[in-house]
Formats: C-alpha cells, sequence, structure tokens
C-alpha cells in the first residue's frame, strides 16, 4: 500500500540554525521535497538526505504564493512527503495561515511545527529583553510592511502609541521614516530608546542603538536593510550590560570553510560558537582512487607489513571501509604497527580502538622520516602508505632513504566540488569575507581552480588567506599567494587558535 502524501509546515527560526526544533530536524532528515524560503539558512538543508528535492522559493523567483500551494498540493500528491521550510514561525506573520488553507481545502493532509520566532530571539541576541520588571511588563507587536498592495495602513497608532511597554516592529526598516514619525506625532518621547537588529542571530548581524528622534538618520547612515527588526522601549537601555552576541571573539569576521562537506561540520560549528558568520564552501569530495587493484593486494599483503602509515582522516574512513568489506574481524589486520601524520588522523584510529604507535610533531615528510629514526631503525621494513592519489611525493622518498620499502597506495582520490545547491559560493563571490581558511594543499589547489584567488584577492582587498600547516602554505605560495596566518599546530584546533589570535590583534 502506498503512503500518503504529507505536507509540514515547519518554522526554521530566525536565523541561527541551532535554533531549530528537534522536530523540525527530524523531519527535514525524512524529507523527499523541501522546499524553503529565500532567508532560510542555507545549513539546515543540510539535514535533508542528499536524494531530497530542494527548492528555493522566495520574492527573487517571483513566485506567487498561488503557485506556491499548487506545487505543495502536487507534490503531496505523488505521496511524496514535503517540508515546507518558512522562516521564524509558520503562524507569525508568515503566511503559514494561509498556506494551511490551502492544503486543508485540498483535502491534503498537513502538520505545522512550530518555530522560534525572530519577535524574541532576535532582540536577545541584541542583548534586549522583551520584559523587565524594572523596565516593561508587556510587549506590543506589528508589522511595519502590511504588503505592497495595500494603500492604507490597517495599523491603529493612536493604539500602539497610546499602549505601555515595548513596541517590536518586523520588517518595518523599508517604511521607517513614516513609522517613527506617525509615533512621534502621537506624542511618543524623542528620547525613547530605539534599537533595530539586521539579520540578527547570523553571523552577519548587525545592530545600532539610537532614539525615536534620531534612529532613521543612524539607520540611513550604518546602511541598514531588510531583514531587520526595530525594538523601541526603555529595555533597550539594557543592551549595554546583556548584549552577548555581539561580544564573542570572532563576531564580524566572515569566514569561509573549504574542507569537503561532512569534514567541515565541526569547524565551521565552532567558529559560529565563536561569533564568525561561515561560510561553507567545500571545493573537494573524496571518490573511489582509480586503481581498486592496488587496495585488494594491499589487503592481502596486510600480514607482511610492519607498519601501516595514515595521513588523513579520510585515509582512515577510506581505507577501513575496504578492509571491512572484505574482513570481519579486526584482528585480520595484522601485527603491524600503526603511525599517523596528524592528531585528527591519530584521533580517527582511537575512536577503531586502534593504537597509534607513532606520531610526528608536524605533518611533514621530514618530521615523519625524523619521528621513524627516533623510534627505530626501518632498514628493509616493509611500509604500507595509506593516503591519497595524488600526494607529494616527498614522504615515501625520505622513507626509502632510510631503508625502508614502501608501498604507497592510493585508498581514495580528492576531486574538486563545485556543487552550490544553497547558493553559498554566490553569496561569497557578490560580497567577500574576511578570511578563506585552507586545511589541505589539494583545497587549495582545487579551491583556486574554481575562483582564481588571485582575481579574489584584486576584487575583495581586505580578504586574508589561513594555513593550516607548512604543506598547505606551499600550495598557496605556488599560486603566487602567501597566507596572512599560519597554525602553530597544524591542527583544526590550530587553526581556530590562529584566527582568534589575529582577530585579538586586529581588536587590540
Amino acid at each position: 500500500m502506498k503512503n500518503t502524501g504529507m505536507v509540514y509546515l515547519v518554522g526554521s527560526g530566525p536565523g541561527d540554525a541551532g535554533l531549530l526544533t528537534l522536530r523540525g530536524a527530524e523531519l527535514l532528515r525524512r524529507a523527499d521535497v523541501v522546499i524553503y524560503d529565500l532567508l532560510v539558512n542555507p545549513e539546515l538543508l543540510r539535514h535533508a538526505p542528499a536524494s531530497a528535492e530542494l527548492i528555493s522559493r522566495g520574492k527573487r523567483q517571483d513566485v506567487s504564493q498561488e503557485q506556491l500551494n499548487a506545487l505543495m498540493i502536487a507534490k503531496a500528491r505523488e505521496d511524496k512527503c514535503v517540508v515546507r521550510l518558512k522562516g521564524g514561525d509558520p503562524y507569525v506573520f508568515g503566511r503559514g495561515g494561509e498556506e494551511a488553507e490551502a492544503l486543508a481545502e485540498a483535502k491534503v493532509t498537513f502538520e505545522v511545527v512550530p518555530g522560534i520566532s525572530s519577535i524574541a530571539a532576535v532582540p536577545n541576541y541584541a542583548g534586549i529583553p522583551l520584559t523587565h520588571r524594572d523596565h516593561s511588563s508587556n510587549f506590543t507587536v506589528f508589522t511595519g510592511h502590511e504588503g505592497d498592495e495595500k494603500s492604507e495602513s490597517n495599523l491603529d497608532f493612536d493604539q500602539i502609541a497610546r499602549i505601555s511597554g515595548t513596541k517590536v516592529i518586523l520588517m518595518g526598516v523599508t517604511h521607517l521614516p513614516e513609522l517613527t514619525q506617525a509615533l512621534l506625532s502621537r506624542g511618543l518621547a524623542r528620547e525613547t530608546p530605539v534599537a533595530i537588529v539586521q539579520r540578527g542571530t547570523l553571523g552577519s548581524h548587525k545592530s545600532v542603538a539610537a532614539t525615536l528622534g534620531n534612529i532613521e538618520k543612524l539607520a540611513a547612515k550604518e546602511k541598514l536593510s531588510p531583514p531587520a527588526i526595530t525594538i523601541i522601549g526603555d529595555v533597550v537601555k539594557l543592551r549595554e550590560r546583556l548584549n552577548w552576541f555581539e561580544r564573542r571573539p570572532l563576531f564580524g569576521q566572515r569566514i569561509v570553510a573549504t574542507r569537503a562537506r561532512g569534514q567541515a561540520a565541526d569547524f565551521s560549528h565552532r567558529l559560529t560558537e565563536l561569533g564568525a558568520d561561515v561560510l561553507e564552501i567545500p571545493c573537494i569530495k573524496t571518490v573511489l582512487p582509480t586503481n581498486l587493484q592496488n587496495v585488494a593486494d594491499a589487503l592481502l599483503e596486510l600480514n607482511s607489513y610492519d607498519w601501516l602509515v595514515f595521513t588523513s582522516p579520510n585515509g582512515v574512513a577510506m581505507f577501513f571501509d575496504y578492509f571491512f568489506k572484505a574482513f570481519k574481524d579486526m584482528r585480520d589486520l595484522g601485527g603491524a604497527r600503526i603511525a599517523a601524520v596528524g592528531p585528527g588522523t591519530a584521533a580517527r584510529l582511537r575512536e577503531l580502538h586502534l593504537q597509534v604507535d607513532l606520531m610526528p610533531e608536524e605533518a611533514t615528510a621530514a618530521k615523519v622520516a625524523s619521528a621513524f629514526k627516533k623510534f627505530e631503525t626501518i632498514e628493509n621494513l616493509r611500509i604500507c602508505l595509506l593516503r591519497a592519489e595524488v600526494a607529494n611525493r616527498e614522504l615515501p622518498m625520505v622513507l626509502e632513504a632510510q631503508g625502508a620499502i614502501v608501498d604507497d597506495i592510493a585508498v581514495y582520490k580528492t576531486v574538486g566540488e563545485t556543487a552550490d545547491g544553497a547558493g553559498v559560493a554566490a553569496k561569497f563571490l557578490e560580497s567577500g569575507a574576511d578570511w578563506i581558511t585552507f586545511t589541505s594543499a589539494s583545497t587549495v589547489e582545487h579551491f583556486h581552480m574554481r575562483f582564481n584567488l588571485s582575481a579574489l584577492r584584486k576584487k575583495f582587498p581586505n580578504l586574508k588567506l589561513a594555513s593550516i600547516g607548512p604543506e598547505t602554505t606551499k600550495a598557496i605560495a605556488e599560486v603566487g599567494l602567501k597566507p596572512a596566518i599560519e597554525a602553530k599546530e597544524h591542527t583544526m584546533e590550530g587553526l581556530t587558535a590562529a584566527l582568534l589570535k589575529a582577530a585579538k590583534a586586529k581588536s587590540s
């Protein structure tokens, strides 16, 4: 029996991907189709299966509400699980009610999943509580944009001005002069505190505070634009003490993460927690190596090797994927010692409960050779080097120079990634960034092939490059550039520390 199609109207929250509800994430994971608003954080789309159809819906695409309703109904009638991902909460100024009515009329089963509304979340991130025992016991919310088709406002500004407490205006920046004048002309004092928060809760969050009398001039000077929220009332005075979000060390820094999709999540999450506006633009992905026979031969000879050397977490993941397809027992790995180049590689091996016998201080061929020298002589020992298909020849050469018999086995191949389904790369090309982070020579090579780093530096003079270590820095030098920073410890944690140090130096 076929499943009946279903539509879920899911509130995605105000922007910060961490504010999606557990129910919303669960539904995205099982979605066949995701129809998402233009302002939805593209990071949320990572919850959807790779097979899901992703459809962007926004004003720039000139899709009418009627067309959108028809699309949801049609997809549901194809027996698909449809997630309609909406900004904020579906039923708060989001036309969710209209969409639910259309589904009900078409007799399509639906569920509405509430989302955290920007009404409360955005002021929170700007350090402004909507209510406070010493300042306000109530708040009023109204829209500053009632629709392009309306010639007259339905808002009762006499009543709005008269009511006490905090006032929150959604979508009011475009009509700020008319709104402020309407409130001033009805008796609100020019000294009334006001704050405007643009793109609240996101890394590109920007806020200003002034008074009702001069907020219009300040907003024009700061070039504030939608989406933004305006907060009016004495609670705005608390912002100076309670502004936690904008005081994070990387706030105001836009950072591009170039790691392969699926590997960038922890790094991006950490940078976001530190306040950065992170753009994930994966420029590489791992695929099967050209010659799988070499891998098969190495697996058959595992018991003859004295050392297995892994140079990246990718190498560990790919090798053991092959291994467990061929063998059922970890003991079939044999008695070889294990070397890991880099803490990330070592960590991935330890996840498999494997002891790492040797790890060089730095991820360079010279340091690997030095570490082996200190550990034991490798003359006439058989070493299986498990790494990428295209890799620096220096490492096997220095090991062979010490007398080792080295089998250089490609367990994966790195290729370029050009997909930009969520439009993140387009956003980067439009407005640039403060930093591009590179975590390997291959990320440099493929990012440069896709975007041309020299041209980017000319277009965005303030754009800086960050390198995870010497090998990556060499790759940057090969394209005629120099990184502004190189991590002292050649790990993601080391790269994060280098970015923090640079931000601290800039602020001081």
